[in-house]
């Protein structure tokens, strides 16, 4: 089970944490919300708890619940800048369908509960 960093996302995860001036690295994870299921949620990683996987490409770190893992498992994490909007964007084959705001996710059948 993986999770891969482009060098965008990279980079911001670094300038985040080097302007915040203290954490491990990036905490990702999903979480039961909107029309289609689920939400990526993202916070800083202060430590590692039991049951976390870290990922670690191009000097940054991306920290994982082992729950949220079966979710993500094969995503690749980028940080995109359209427009005026930035925000990071995941790449996950295990999704199935997205809503029509884009903000929440179902997956492929699995009876993985978060």
């Amino acid at each position: 089970m993986a999770i891969k960093l482009t060098e965008s996302a990279a980079r911001q995860i670094q300038a985040q944490l080097a302007k915040r001036g203290h954490g491990l690295g990036l905490r990702v994870g999903v979480k039961k919300v909107g029309c289609s299921g689920f939400a990526y949620t993202y916070d800083y990683a202060e430590g590692i708890d039991a049951g976390d996987r870290t990922f670690e490409s191009h000097g940054a770190k991306v920290v994982v619940d082992g729950r949220a893992l079966e979710f993500l498992d094969g995503s690749t994490l980028d940080f995109v800048k359209e427009g005026l909007k930035q925000a990071f964007k995941f790449d996950n084959p295990n999704v199935d369908a997205t809503c029509g705001c884009g903000e929440s996710f179902s997956v492929k059948s699995t009876d993985a509960k978060v």
